[in-house]
């Protein structure tokens, strides 16, 4: 009975055990004194006239231009263009302090962005890169967020490549259109070394659009 509960004993230790460790990632993975947020995350359409950002992105992927010359109406030249992203961030300190006084952060809660993921999901569930949407892939971008403003970081948000792959490759020749929820999460550190990261989405509908 007694090497019994010896057993239960020790078995019960090394679930506690187990339990530390795995809170302890937790603690590792979230011990900035801040939290990144995303104000907007926006897109344009490359190739276009005008850079004016939005949501949703309709993301050209075969465009045909008038001009300048030897492009003409009568012939006019198709090209691939990447599309552009655009997200506004902040910083939101964990401790807001007391309605008596205020969290005061420091310039080591500064948080520099220093790259990002982009991942493409069907809004019908087939998500099956190369076959249903773009491959996900790393980008990289610098900015740094200072205490009390935010940073509009422009970045490359649909690729040259992808619109030369399957399946986007796939819509230059028909009228199908693919539609997407974009996720794209932003990875960077405070002035301490503490890693931060956050995620936003933007709905991107893939098609060859009208171009005039």
């Amino acid at each position: 009975m007694r090497n019994f509960k010896n057993v239960v004993k020790t078995v019960a230790l090394l679930g506690m055990a187990a339990s530390a460790v795995s809170c302890g990632d937790v603690v590792r993975d979230g011990k900035s004194p801040s939290f990144l947020v995303i104000d907007s995350l926006q897109g344009s359409r490359g190739g276009g006239t005008s850079s004016t950002f939005g949501n949703p992105l309709l993301s050209d992927v075969l465009t045909s231009k008038t001009s300048p010359a030897p492009c003409s109406v009568p012939a006019p030249c198709t090209s691939v263009f990447n599309d552009n992203g655009q997200v506004v961030l902040r910083i939101v300190p964990k401790d807001i302090g007391t309605a008596v006084a205020g969290a005061t952060p420091s310039t080591n809660n500064e948080i520099t962005i220093s790259r990002y993921h982009v991942n493409y999901r069907r809004t019908d569930g087939r998500n099956t890169p190369g076959v249903d949407v773009p491959y996900p892939w790393d980008g990289a971008a610098t900015g740094t967020v200072q205490i009390g403003g935010t940073l509009t970081l422009p970045f490359l948000l649909v690729r040259h490549d992808a619109k030369l792959e399957a399946p986007l490759a796939d819509l230059a020749n028909n009228i199908t259109i693919i539609d997407t929820i974009t996720e794209v999460t932003f990875y960077g550190q405070d002035r301490v070394g503490n890693a931060v990261s956050a995620t936003g989405t933007i709905q991107i509908e893939f098609a060859n659009f009208g171009d005039f």
